[in-house]
């Protein structure tokens, strides 16, 4: 990652995390494998997208304890939904070309750690929170 003198310059594509490290997954893997998933990567999302490359949605740690509290279905039943069931479907999201003073200015006011980054409805890249903050404050 390649951080400019000027920080008011810097984009979200020069810290986002790319493709490759961004947990990603079908919309019809079971829960119980996305929550693996999201240990893997050792992030509290995941993005669901279509074959195409598009986001159909995410869902995020603070989504399933949400889902645990709300939904009264046996445990065992709700690890073998299908992802999808359980996704934000309209997620917040921003542009690999956003400003990453704006792009956290969001994430501080929305209180999130991790934005979906899109570029022509595709999924590119995850911003998460700790490598933003570093640019922005010259780290």
């Amino acid at each position: 990652m390649s951080i400019q003198q000027n920080n008011t310059a810097i984009t979200v594509a020069e810290v986002m995390l790319d493709l490759s490290k961004t947990p990603q997954t079908a919309g019809t893997t079971l829960l119980k494998e996305a929550l693996d998933m999201m240990d893997e990567h050792k992030l509290g999302i995941i993005c669901i997208i279509a074959k195409d490359g598009r986001l159909d949605g995410i869902i995020t740690d603070g989504d399933i304890r949400r889902m645990l509290n709300a939904v009264q279905k046996p445990m065992a039943a709700l690890m073998s939904d299908d992802v999808i069931n359980h996704a934000v479907r309209t997620p917040m999201t921003v542009a690999s070309t956003m400003p990453l003073k704006e792009a956290t200015a969001l994430m501080g006011a929305k209180k999130v750690w991790d934005l979906p980054v899109v570029d022509d409805e595709k999924l590119v890249g995850l911003l998460h929170l700790h490598p933003a903050i570093e640019a922005v404050m010259g780290a």
